[in-house]
């Protein structure tokens, strides 16, 4: 696995042409906030009390009058609530390494004196040690509907009797919020093997970002007009940058 430090957008670029410049397929990106967190999902990170079948129950129980379109899938459901915060089996990407970047930056929390980190992912090579290739299609990703995936679903994975390895997938872009962040994700089965310990390695590269670049990052970032509406197109973004020009 590469690992870089990068402190400006201009050394990512640098950086990122001389890891991946020659590379055809597609790279994705990931942003968090403390540079030492693993890429596993939350609910293979959390003590599991409850398991996926429960949570998903509890979301649907409450949910289910609230949205507008009823899922049909339980794929749809983990969507939903990975939507809403809840712990599920999947890691969000982004096909924009700025959008990774502004995670990186703004969902410190109480990571503000931590180094953060930037990860590109090659998710077709991420998928080859799942053996899923397309021998005529060189950079073939499978989407939620492709047959590859249905073993990945809740239905197949409760008997816990199999352990694959974690996936890079596409999904219907159904939402604002997942468009205007170029939105694709990794989905895991029952092994909690991080994402950058899976086979080889070659498919995943790290960029730490020093704690003390961060308001310049943030700033370059403005400038290149990744903010918080053009990330949450949302009426809640508006309200933000307008009492944030009245402090």
């Amino acid at each position: 696995m590469v690992a870089k430090t990068v402190s400006s957008i201009a050394e990512l670029l640098e950086a990122l042409h001389a890891d991946h410049g020659g590379y055809k397929g597609s790279i994705w990106y990931r942003g968090q906030a403390n540079v030492s967190w693993s890429l596993l999902p939350g609910y293979l990170r959390h003590n599991r009390t409850l398991s996926e079948g429960t949570l998903i129950s509890r979301f649907r129980q409450s949910a289910a009058m609230l949205t507008e379109r009823f899922p049909r899938e339980s794929f749809d459901w983990l969507f939903l609530m990975q939507h809403y915060g809840v712990p599920t089996r999947l890691l969000d990407w982004s096909e924009s390494p700025l959008v990774a970047l502004y995670f990186a930056l703004m969902d410190v929390g109480s990571n503000q004196e931590t180094d953060a980190a930037l990860w590109c992912l090659r998710p077709t090579e991420l998928n080859k040690h799942a053996n899923i290739r397309d021998e005529e299609e060189e950079n073939y990703i499978p989407s939620f509907e492709d047959d590859e995936l249905q073993t990945y679903s809740y239905e197949s994975i409760k008997n816990r009797r199999v352990k694959l390895l974690p996936v890079a997938t596409i999904a219907t872009r159904n939402n604002v919020r997942i468009q205007a962040q170029m939105g694709a994700f990794t989905i895991h089965h029952n092994d909690p093997v991080p994402i950058e310990d899976v086979g080889t390695k070659d498919h995943i590269t790290k960029y730490g970002i020093p704690k003390g670049a961060r308001p310049n990052l943030i700033k370059e970032l403005a400038i290149l007009g990744i903010n918080r509406f053009s990330i949450f197109p949302e009426m809640a973004s508006i309200g933000h940058a307008i009492k944030e020009a009245m402090a």
